[in-house]
């Protein structure tokens, strides 16, 4: 593959949806870390990190990424199989923490890199971010070839390994996102409400060895304050979260791989919770009450990302006059007219300023005349793996094929197609 950031002039739609999902695999691909292949946080516009830190769940979307490479035909097959085994080169070695992996790691020799002062061990929220993507490589390279046998075997003895249960702490009923040798469970962060999380619960109860009961998700997760909404904004019903929904990220993060379509349970329809939380961010835009310059039909999308003062999660209730292109872009699953509106802005209108090596860059405004000079993992990722849910659900179907998965979800009380 060889990068280039010129414009191309008069796509048709599906030749756009092609260009940027390839353009931004770029990231994941060449901008990798050059020994082990996992994801670096952030990379600049124009120059590439100096350092070896690469970030857990990052490299987890990374890993999505690649099999969608692999299917459309990027990269070789041989080529995806053989980065996915120096990824797990370095987690195999690497220090983990009851078989959780930290936030922020070495790239090269696996150490970890604490992410604060006591926030240096076990990340449970970014080691599901790593293991959803690792679980649809386990589905997707499923030949009887040595080195995907190997790469399957290696792949199940991590997952088989993670102590999901050591972080209830002995046995309460809610996971706790972190721990660490030195600190313990200090920050005693417990996972609760609607957020980016339902991806670890389903994990947690999935689990082979060392899961969690269904009593977690009843009793902890659901029960934040935040969990339940059931208010209308924008004249739009928003079943499940804070008010106004929160940053879109909530809407991609656990669902690049958990099919939202047809899935419920006892709190609330998903499909629906996604698809109105995403048009009631695009009806506020849209509505513009602070007449941000650029807002807009084709300019929409509140979530976290790079803004004019530093990363911040954008929202509603949070509007800092900052478009984050992941955030529309990572929606077409959900609004699909709306998502290309403004696709086609970003690139059509907006592309000398937003596109570049690895597709578009993480944030922009208008009103402060502000456009990032970064990419970040969490950011590119969803962009390439919505986009190809939304054309094809191929994240979706290799996932929640996994028969772990099917007994973890029915455990908890999912209803869905694929559990039927």
């Amino acid at each position: 593959m060889t990068a280039s950031a010129d414009l191309q002039k008069n796509l048709s739609d599906e030749a756009l949806l092609d260009l940027v999902q390839r353009q931004t695999f770029r990231y994941f691909w060449e901008g990798a870390h050059p020994i082990s292949g996992l994801a670096r946080d952030r990379t600049n516009r124009f120059t590439d990190p100096s350092d070896d830190a690469i970030a857990v769940g990052g490299s987890g979307f990374g890993v999505m990424t690649i099999i969608v490479a692999c299917e459309r035909g990027w990269v070789k097959r041989d080529e995806a199989v053989a980065r996915l085994n120096a990824m797990l080169n370095v987690l195999d070695r690497s220090t983990c923490y009851h078989g959780m992996y930290p936030h922020f790691m070495n790239g090269a020799t696996g150490a970890t890199i604490p992410f604060s002062r006591k926030d240096d061990g076990g990340d449970v929220v970014e080691t599901s971010f790593l293991f959803q993507g690792l679980l649809c490589a386990r589905a997707y390279f499923d030949r009887d070839s040595a080195e995907e046998l190997r790469l399957r075997q290696r792949i199940s003895y991590l997952w088989e390994e993670v102590e999901w249960n050591w972080y209830t702490q002995g046995g309460r009923t809610v996971l706790t996102w972190h721990w660490s040798p030195t600190n313990g469970f200090a920050l005693n962060h417990d996972i609760r409400g609607w957020n980016e999380c339902l991806i670890t619960y389903v994990l947690a109860a999935s689990a082979p060895r060392y899961g969690i009961p269904a009593q977690a998700y009843h009793e902890g997760f659901t029960q934040g304050r935040q969990f339940l909404n059931r208010r209308s904004f924008e004249g739009i019903a928003l079943p499940l979260g804070c008010d106004w929904g929160g940053p879109l990220f909530l809407a991609h993060f656990s669902f690049g791989s958990i099919d939202p379509r047809g899935l419920s349970d006892a709190y609330a329809d998903y499909w629906r919770q996604n698809v109105n939380h995403t048009l009631i961010n695009y009806a506020y835009c849209v509505r513009n009450p602070k007449s941000y310059k650029g807002y807009g039909p084709k300019c929409w999308g509140l979530s976290a990302g790079d803004a004019v003062t530093g990363y911040a999660a954008s929202a509603p209730d949070n509007d800092l006059g900052v478009i984050n292109p992941s955030a529309a872009l990572s929606s077409f699953c959900y609004a699909p007219d709306q998502a290309m509106a403004a696709l086609r802005h970003f690139y059509e209108d907006l592309g000398d300023r937003l596109w570049g090596r690895f597709g578009f860059v993480d944030g922009f405004s208008p009103q402060h005349d502000w456009y990032a000079d970064t990419f970040l993992a969490i950011s590119q990722a969803p962009i390439i793996i919505m986009i190809e849910n939304y054309r094809s659900g191929l994240l979706w179907k290799l996932f929640m094929g996994i028969p772990e998965i099917q007994q973890g979800m029915k455990k908890l009380g999912f209803k869905s197609p694929y559990l039927s």
